[in-house]
């Protein structure tokens, strides 16, 4: 079955929904068309002229990466420019390129948590919350008999969603009125008297991205000509998933083996690390990439290491005048791990749809810093 890029994005989203990404990020659509076709797709923790090239000697029309493309504003494409070569190069032959960033750090199976799933860390928690999806209020009125009708089709299309809970309404009864102007055609009621009915108020929340779907479900659902509804901003918001991870070690280690540990899980012939060598230790936040401004918020939370990337030098003074160890592991070893796992995932998800897609994760790309 043949389908679109945005068919294939949609899978993405709903293993990193768009809402988890940064205010500061650029996750998203970098190039192309959605609406094209797509059968092979390349997976890229970043994408250069050597992706680029993969891609289209591996007949891909699609490349999914970690690190947006387009992470600032452009203001001209020139041919005399690398990244406006490259760019060229993508659009005259048709690859698209979507990034999923930050929204994949924070996801409930993404970077973050695949990081902390490989040091073997439980009663995790999470580093910094993601500003979380807006949610609304949505309150119709319905007659008695057909309330759960209703109900049922807003909450099939998304609504009343609460954390592990579904179906989350709250319902007040009470008389509805109203007058039959000429010309209508009422599901109760006459033109020219008026009516009175007994209904209910059927209040939910509704997650910002599915109003729409909600809304024309509950459309659908309801048996009067004009349904009478009211829609509210909310600001409570899920705070559940974000950046990073603190967990705890099945056994305490010390900090040498940990640094064994890491190296042996994330392929590393070496790491910076920094702290007392034979301190033991068991609670460990990771962050992966570029993470190293939220060790405040991992040494608050108790501790006693933080593996992340890019560790600049006066950030490793603070981290150990706080008493915290740290063990740079580098940017790229702490993220491309989850590129192998992303393709499983969406692999799994397009077989289940009965879409004959191909994942390729990409074989040339590597760190781009060698250690001597």
């Amino acid at each position: 079955m043949s389908v679109t890029g945005q068919e294939i994005v949609k899978v993405v989203e709903a293993l990193a929904p768009r809402w988890l990404a940064e205010a500061w990020d650029n996750s998203g659509w970098q190039v192309g068309d959605p609406g094209a076709r797509v059968d092979k797709v390349l997976l890229a923790l970043d994408v250069d002229h050597t992706v680029a090239k993969e891609a289209l000697e591996k007949k891909a029309q699609l490349i999914i990466c970690h690190h947006p493309l387009l992470m600032k504003g452009i203001k001209s494409i020139r041919l005399d420019d690398p990244q406006g070569v490259l760019l060229a190069d993508l659009i005259q032959n048709n690859i698209g390129v979507y990034a999923a960033h930050t929204n994949l750090d924070s996801a409930a199976d993404g970077v973050n948590a695949l990081l902390a799933e490989r040091m073997g860390l439980t009663d995790l928690e999470v580093l910094q919350p993601a500003a979380g999806e807006r949610y609304n209020k949505l309150v119709v009125f319905v007659p008695v008999e057909q309330v759960e009708a209703v109900s049922e089709a807003m909450a099939r299309a998304g609504a009343g969603h609460i954390g592990n809970y579904s179906h989350c309404t709250f319902r007040t009864q009470g008389t509805g009125t109203f007058y039959p102007l000429a010309g209508a055609r009422p599901f109760i009621g006459q033109p020219g008297q008026l009516a009175k009915v007994d209904e209910i108020r059927l209040e939910t929340i509704v997650p910002v991205s599915k109003v729409s779907a909600v809304l024309q479900a509950m459309l659908s659902a309801h048996p009067y000509e004009e349904v009478a509804y009211d829609l509210y901003p909310l600001e409570n918001r899920s705070g559940s998933l974000g950046l990073g991870r603190v967990g705890v070690l099945g056994e305490a280690l010390g900090f040498a083996d940990l640094v064994i540990k890491v190296k042996e899980v994330l392929g590393l012939t070496t790491a910076r690390v920094g702290g007392g060598m034979w301190k033991e230790v068991r609670k460990i936040a990771v962050c992966g990439g570029s993470g190293a401004e939220l060790w405040p918020v991992a040494a608050a939370k108790g501790a006693e290491v933080f593996i992340t990337g890019d560790i600049k030098y006066h950030t490793a003074q603070d981290m150990l005048a706080a008493g915290l160890n740290f063990i740079d592991a580098g940017h790229f070893a702490t993220e491309y791990m989850m590129i192998p796992e992303l393709q499983n995932k969406l692999a799994e998800a397009c077989r289940q749809r009965g879409w004959v897609v191909d994942f390729l994760t990409t074989k040339r790309q590597s760190d781009p810093f060698t250690y001597l």
